[in-house]
């Protein structure tokens, strides 16, 4: 997960319009894959840091969790319904949000397009 979550950031990078989406988000997101924590640290659009956890000492705005298996089904090039989009994943019980909502939403485009960066990745194997 980890090799995917760097050629995230390396795409994340490479993207300009992504970058100037989250050109004012500078916050750490916390993604949870199965029983795996992964806090990732974004400054002004850009992925500056990821850091494996568990951690307890590091402060995060919001997390997004769910399982690996649901996790491959999102980053597939054409997901199925219910694996289309992080709501339809929490939708379908197979994700959970918590932590400071309105940062979410507010960064909202640049979130859920960043976590669809895998798709265009051979599928998203991780």
């Amino acid at each position: 997960m980890i090799d995917t979550l760097k050629t995230m950031q390396e795409a994340l990078n490479g993207t300009p319009h992504l970058r100037r989406l989250g050109r004012l988000f500078s916050e750490t997101v916390l993604l949870g894959v199965d029983e795996d924590e992964y806090y990732l640290t974004f400054e002004k659009g850009e992925l500056v840091d990821i850091s494996e956890g568990p951690s307890r000492k590091t402060p995060y705005r919001f997390s997004y969790h769910t399982d690996k298996d649901a996790l491959q089904r999102f980053w597939e090039p054409l997901p199925a319904p219910g694996f289309h989009d992080i709501f339809g994943l929490v939708k379908i019980g197979r994700g959970r949000i918590a932590g400071d909502i309105l940062v979410l939403v507010k960064n909202l485009r640049f979130f859920k397009e960043f976590m669809m960066l895998p798709r265009d990745m051979k599928g998203g194997q991780s």
